[in-house]
């Protein structure tokens, strides 16, 4: 039976002809499949019907084409009544395809991600169902429609063991169905393999009458329209897989290797290729362990090598995620503090501006009340004279007009001598007026505050101090060191460091080793005596300038005590 089955197999799909066409070299084709070698042919400015010509996949014969084009070629009725028979005496054999499924143990369906399900719907090699292309009776396994279709689970099962799993994930326990108007849609009882839909009862029963030819559509348990499907081909759209290129160690389809890249490459049944990956899975209640042991290949120990060392690798990448997510996590809560921090800052900045604007504004009034009373009393002072000097002016003018000589006499000599002492004292006329309208030893100039705004900013490390050699002084026990620093506002305090000086020329592995280091904390100013040393030894010294966020080290410095 399985050589019959390789003679009535198209050499396109590897499927069981289907309306064979027979051409003129004597081969034979599917018209579906030598339709979509036409259509690889066509390019977008060009029609399907002028293609007149295209080669046979099996001899290479030129095939022409009249005007009819592929309805030109006769069909080849004799092989299709030898496919029909054959699969009759499939469908009522005892080793069946459908009798050897419903003989296997059942066991719970469990769906995969990534193409587990291709071998249900691939091509015909790759142990797939040819009801995914059309409705073969060869693959059906009911003869009505609502018949229970128990044997999708070990269907579903081998497609599992076809293709190794890399997710394993819990089937969607509601499926909808995809033919009903109403919405929502009703739940589905029902997928059928061959339409690649899932149906209610209803429409069930209305799209899938008991009669030919829907009684060898394959209907099983409903699975999403993903696991349906199967995996398509990545170079020709809407083309399943049902073959494995040994050369570039691929999935192809059946176009890859008429017409594609893959032409002149090695190619394999799907069925093939699993078979000799997984050759070492041999049952063992009935093969020794020694037998399992020799039936293991290179391929398959490659293959399960890889698969451990991939599980591993993931068990790692997901325990490197984790601390991603964690740190992430702590990233987001940093921030929010950071920006909490931040306003709580800026509130207290523009607080303290508040308060010394009040604090200002209060002076400005009381300097301005101080300015206005002295320059009332002034005016007061002004208005005084003014009053003085009017009436000394009067009173003169009355003795100029006087008439009478006795009179003018007595008065005119009083009058004068008023005059000239009012004239000659400049304080009584004038008073000392101060005409300055200016605030005294008062100015606001916000500029160096400004600039020191302007520079706010996140608080950064300080930069490295730097010990200044020429500044620095030693006696036999004692070494003062002095040091400069270009950001000295920024800093909170230094740290000074210090160890006997043996000779070593890397100072990081000298620095690293905190054993052998005396440290001196918390000095506030840019010096620092060291007291108890050895005499004549030289030190190397360290600074370290330290604020809120972080700190940094000067370069080294040697210096030598003196001897005794």
């Amino acid at each position: 039976m399985e050589t019959l089955e390789s003679e009535l197999t198209c050499p396109i799909c590897l499927e069981l002809f289907e309306d064979p066409l027979l051409l003129p070299c004597a081969h034979s084709l599917c018209f579906n499949c030598a339709h979509r070698i036409l259509v690889s042919h066509c390019s977008t400015s060009k029609p399907l019907e002028s293609i007149s010509a295209f080669q046979c996949p099996t001899c290479r014969y030129v095939i022409t084409l009249n005007h009819r084009g592929l309805e030109g070629l006769k069909r080849n009725v004799t092989l299709q009544n030898i496919i029909d028979r054959f699969q009759k005496a499939s469908l009522s054999g005892p080793n069946s395809p459908t009798e050897s499924r419903r003989l296997q143990p059942q066991r719970p369906y469990t769906a995969t991600i990534s193409g587990t399900v291709a071998g249900t719907v691939g091509g015909g090699g790759g142990g797939t169902s040819g009801s995914s292309a059309r409705g073969s009776p060869a693959t059906s396994s009911h003869s009505h429609p609502h018949a229970n279709h128990t044997n999708h689970t070990n269907h579903v099962n081998h497609t599992n063991a076809n293709h190794s799993p890399v997710v394993v994930a819990k089937m969607d326990p509601r499926i909808s169905c995809q033919f009903c108007e109403q919405d929502p849609p009703r739940e589905a009882v029902k997928t059928c393999v061959t339409c690649e839909v899932s149906y209610c009862d209803r429409c069930l029963r209305a799209t899938h009458p008991n009669k030919k030819p829907f009684t060898s559509h394959r209907l099983v348990e409903p699975v999403p329209d993903t696991h349906i499907r199967g995996l398509t081909c990545l170079e020709h759209e809407n083309e399943k897989v049902n073959m494995y290129c040994l050369v570039d160690d691929q999935l192809i389809c059946a176009l890859c290797k008429l017409v594609g890249r893959h032409r002149e490459h090695q190619v394999s049944s799907l069925t093939e290729r699993f078979d000799k990956l997984k050759a070492y899975q041999v049952s063992p209640g009935r093969v020794s362990d020694a037998v399992m042991e020799a039936s293991k290949t290179s391929a398959a120990q490659t293959l399960e090598n890889n698969l451990t060392n991939l599980v591993k690798r993931n068990s790692e990448l997901e325990n490197q995620m984790a601390k991603l997510i964690q740190i992430c996590q702590q990233v987001e809560v940093n921030t929010a503090m950071h920006e909490s921090k931040l306003v709580e800052e800026c509130d207290e900045l523009v607080e303290i501006i508040r308060q010394r604007k009040q604090v200002i504004a209060v002076k400005i009034k009381e300097s301005k009340v101080m300015k206005l009373r002295k320059l009332a009393q002034q005016i007061a002072n002004c208005r005084q004279c003014l009053e003085r000097s009017s009436a000394l002016i009067t009173q003169a003018e009355q003795s100029l007009k006087e008439n009478d000589h006795a009179r003018f006499l007595q008065t005119a000599r009083n009058v004068a001598e008023r005059v000239a002492m009012a004239t000659a004292s400049s304080q009584v006329l004038i008073p000392d007026v101060n005409l300055n309208e200016a605030f005294d030893n008062f100015a606001l100039d916000f500029s160096r505050e400004k600039k020191i705004l302007e520079g706010l900013d996140y608080l950064t490390a300080p930069t490295p101090p730097s010990i200044r050699d020429e500044l620095c002084t030693a006696s036999h026990d004692t070494i003062t060191v002095h040091w400069t620093s270009e950001d000295e506002f920024s800093v909170t305090s230094y740290e000074l460091q210090y160890t006997i000086y043996t000779g070593q020329t890397n100072f990081i592995s000298l620095y690293n080793s905190a054993d052998s280091w005396m440290i001196v904390p918390n000095i506030k100013q840019n010096h620092y005596t060291v007291h108890g040393l050895q005499s004549g030894t030289r030190y190397i010294f360290f600074v370290k300038a330290i604020n809120q966020a972080g700190s940094r080290n000067s370069e080294p410095a040697r210096l030598k005590t003196n001897s005794k």
